[in-house]
């Protein structure tokens, strides 16, 4: 999930580093390398960890579709965590999303976690205990959108669209035309005085 620090400083001007086209590129590439690490596509799940990261699911799912003609429905889910996560505790209160899991289910399957933006690792671990109580996949793996570093946990992803190195005052917004309007990837500063105008 776009990942951006708990503060609440205000974002001075955002700069934009994916376009819409980078974005639908990265996921070409990602599809690929996905059918070329799974034999095919062939017991392949993948799990879009929501908000954005199951509209990039749903994305890759259509690609893999047409690379293998193996129908999008029937590898594509999603999978909630917010009950999973370590920071309940210390952030305001989430509604949780469904999770879905494709006929087959996830046993013995390829399962691919999808998101946006890879940061401390903390969502991905969530993501991990979440699939554990659905079943015992074979693999797993994680695509991501953008990998901007400062991982908390060792966690890498598999599967990358953009490694976008930042400083912790910097803040990543995944933006998609499923949820905004439109497609690109933001990045802003955050070491502004608190009360200025954005």
């Amino acid at each position: 999930m776009s990942n951006t620090p708990a503060d609440t400083a205000p974002f001075s001007a955002a700069r934009e580093v994916l376009t819409a086209a980078e974005i639908d590129r990265a996921l070409t590439r990602i599809a690929h390398e996905i059918v070329e690490t799974t034999k095919g596509g062939r017991d392949l799940v993948l799990l879009g960890i929501p908000s954005r990261g199951v509209h990039l699911a749903a994305r890759l799912a259509t690609k893999l579709e047409a690379i293998t003609g193996i129908p999008a429905r029937d590898m594509l889910g999603s999978l909630d965590v917010t009950l999973y996560r370590d920071d309940l505790r210390h952030s305001a209160a989430r509604t949780p999303a469904p999770t879905v899991v494709p006929p087959a289910g996830v046993d013995d399957m390829t399962v691919v976690l999808v998101d946006d933006v890879l940061f401390s690792g903390r969502t991905i671990r969530a993501a991990l205990d979440a699939l554990n109580d659905l079943g015992r996949p074979g693999i797993v793996r994680l695509a991501v959108l953008v990998d901007r570093g400062h991982r908390e946990l060792p966690i890498r992803a598999d599967h990358v669209g953009k490694n976008l190195p930042t400083s912790k005052h910097e803040s990543v917004r995944v933006e998609l035309s499923e949820s905004d309007g439109a497609d690109r990837v933001l990045i802003t500063d955050r070491t502004e005085p608190r009360g200025s105008a954005l």
